[in-house]
């Protein structure tokens, strides 16, 4: 029998076909509409923040810092220091912390290194969600660590900040998360081998596409502990950020985090990772999936792959912010409606003026319309539209000699902002 057929792979950002003006679906055209419906903090989402724990990222740090080495090449078979003994305590960890609804598995692949062989094994935690939407989002982290030998499974390498302080954002997050039922699966994944060369979120990725699953957004946090005394923001790196799905994620992201936590905002770096570095979210990009990286906004060269990257060199107070905009993300991403389709758009008559039409849900309270353009890296300003008048709208006053990316966001009654459709690309009416 044949195997399952694999999906395409998602194509660049369409240009929108020149296409009759007469066009609409079905209901009343609405000319450049207003609404009260707009993404607003939702107290049940601001509820979770606040359940982030400082006790509970310290705690994930320090046990992790604690096994010695997590180099791929360390012990396999010990409970008390190695790699093998990291892994199985992540396992249960996610176990314990998922209240009954994570489902906990390990992903098995293998490692061929410089003539070395080690067997690894990915963690992965699924939230399964209850809505109809198959698709996933993914947060991920790296757990492996190591010193200056790439090999070296033997030498003390506690590595808090790069990169136990990433498991712990993913293991509180997945906490704080698995206490409620959401719409939309996520996945959290704390992945192996990456110090050698993002071999693990490879191997993710590649039985992911071979699964027919499409990922929504795929974020990686990778040296987010924070220290003393370094600026409170982080960075996000999103390459193609002007064009990208992750530029669009990117986007998202800092829309979300600045309604529930402005005072930690996001500065968003146009770039795959920093000059001369790599991340687990580089395999997501390859495979033209929507990734991000979330980098602390100063790194100390001088603790990089070092025995002194140390749990008590942590800012909990940092981690725990980074910890809260990503549930602040997830909880509008998981718990708001589904990501709309894409709209069809096309020029009227008057310059500057676009019929936009899609078939909107009957559940949604409303929508947000993103003319962005292109040369800007924000989606504001959003054009708002109830639901009862959705579906067939008339924007009239935009610039004629501009290109535009557009895009669909839906909301709920509680101001939750799903994640946008896929951009298109209006060039210029004259």
């Amino acid at each position: 029998m044949a195997g399952p057929q694999r999906p395409a792979l998602p194509t660049p950002p369409a240009t929108a076909p020149p296409i009759d003006a007469s066009f609409t679906l079905a209901g009343e055209l609405v000319t450049n509409p207003v609404s009260s419906v707009v993404p607003a903090v939702d107290p049940a989402i601001a509820s979770l923040l606040n359940e982030v724990s400082q006790q509970q990222l310290t705690g994930y740090v320090q046990t992790l810092s604690n096994f010695g080495t997590r180099n791929s090449f360390s012990a396999a078979d010990r409970d008390d220091f190695g790699i093998g003994a990291a892994r199985l305590w992540i396992y249960n960890e996610f176990l314990r912390v998922g209240n009954g609804r994570l489902q906990v598995r390990f992903q098995d692949f293998p490692l061929n290194y410089n003539g070395l062989f080690a067997n690894q094994q990915n963690v992965v935690a699924t939230l399964p969600g209850v809505g109809p939407n198959p698709n996933i989002v993914v947060l991920m982290a790296h757990y492996d660590s190591r010193v200056a030998g790439m090999t070296d499974g033997v030498s003390r390498s506690p590595s808090a900040d790069d990169n136990a302080s990433g498991v712990a954002l993913l293991l509180e997050t997945a906490r704080v998360m698995s206490a409620r039922q959401w719409n939309q699966t996520v996945v959290f994944v704390a992945l192996a081998a990456e110090e050698q060369g993002t071999f693990g979120a490879r191997y993710f990725v590649q039985e992911t596409y071979l699964n027919n699953v499409d990922v929504l957004a795929a974020l990686n946090f990778d040296i987010v502990g924070g220290r003393a005394g370094i600026p409170q923001s982080i960075r996000l790196f999103a390459p193609d950020l002007l064009t990208s799905p992750s530029g669009q994620l990117a986007r998202y992201y800092d829309l979300t985090s600045g309604l529930y936590v402005p005072t930690f905002p996001l500065m968003i770096v146009d770039a795959l990772d920093r000059e001369g570095r790599y991340g687990d979210h580089q395999e997501f990009v390859k495979a033209a999936m929507p990734a991000v990286r979330l980098t602390e906004s100063e790194e100390d060269p001088d603790l990089l792959n070092s025995p002194v990257d140390t749990w008590e060199k942590i800012d909990y107070s940092y981690l725990q912010q980074a910890t809260q905009i990503t549930v602040a993300l997830l909880g509008n991403a998981l718990g708001g409606p589904s990501p709309p389709p894409t709209p069809t758009v096309a020029p009227m008559a008057d310059p500057g003026s676009y019929l936009v039409t899609w078939l909107p849900d009957p559940a949604v309270a409303g929508y947000a319309i993103s003319f962005r353009p292109l040369k800007s890296p924000d989606f504001a300003p959003f054009r708002f539209v109830s639901g009862r008048e959705a579906g067939n709208v008339a924007l009239t006053d935009l610039d004629p000699n501009e290109v535009y990316g557009v895009s669909l966001a839906a909301i709920d009654a509680n101001g939750r902002i799903s994640l946008f459709s896929p951009e298109i690309i209006i060039e210029p009416t004259r």
